[in-house]
């Protein structure tokens, strides 16, 4: 059985309902694009997928295959089971968001990563209460020893890299995009494009 490749179109998001057991994968379908990655209880959306949760258990800032996603209930929603992107996530940065654009000099309007997230479930109809801190798929967050943080472009593109989760429950997992355009996380192009994930 073909598994259905299901597109996250560039700048916008998409949302999914897992059962426990299934696996989605997560595609790097150009090699250079962030994904903004969220999951929730599919029966209580008050339970979520939890960064900081999920560091005070696997005790790693860059979740690694066979590490167990946490709730902000510390229960596991997701598990890490097979990573062919080359390692480099973030789990320290927010969404973006319309205050974040403005902050960055845009004036009026910008696809942003929060948005989307709240597009994307509606289309399943479902509307979260808060916007956790995501799980940012491919992207280039590098500390240094002495704390700094930068935004980098991608190491290396791989292009069709993916990584692959196990739901532990029943949930919502929700995609964005990121239409980030002014920092180089997207590559220093700066051009966001679409990616895509199946689920089996």
């Amino acid at each position: 059985m073909t598994e259905s490749l299901i597109e996250i179109p560039a700048r916008r998001g998409k949302a999914a309902i897992m059962a426990a057991g299934q696996v989605v994968t997560v595609i790097n379908t150009h090699g250079e694009q962030v994904v903004d990655t969220w999951a929730f209880n599919r029966a209580d959306l008050g339970e979520f997928m939890s960064n900081e949760h999920t560091r005070a258990h696997s005790l790693h800032l860059i979740p690694r295959p066979g590490d167990s996603l946490r709730t902000n209930r510390r229960r596991p929603i997701m598990t890490v089971i097979e990573d062919t992107s080359g390692g480099i996530h973030d789990t320290l940065i927010a969404a973006c968001d319309k205050r974040r654009y403005a902050f960055l000099g845009v004036e009026g309007y910008h696809d942003n990563c929060t948005d989307n997230l709240f597009a994307g479930m509606l289309e399943l109809g479902f509307v979260p209460p808060e916007v956790p801190s995501p799980l940012n798929l491919f992207m280039n967050i590098p500390w240094t020893a002495d704390g700094m943080l930068r935004f980098e472009a991608p190491p290396r593109p791989l292009a069709g890299g993916y990584v692959r989760l196990r739901a532990e429950m029943d949930l919502v997992i929700a995609f964005s995009a990121c239409p980030q355009d002014i920092l180089p996380i997207n590559g220093k192009a700066g051009k966001p494009v679409e990616a895509h994930f199946t689920i089996s």
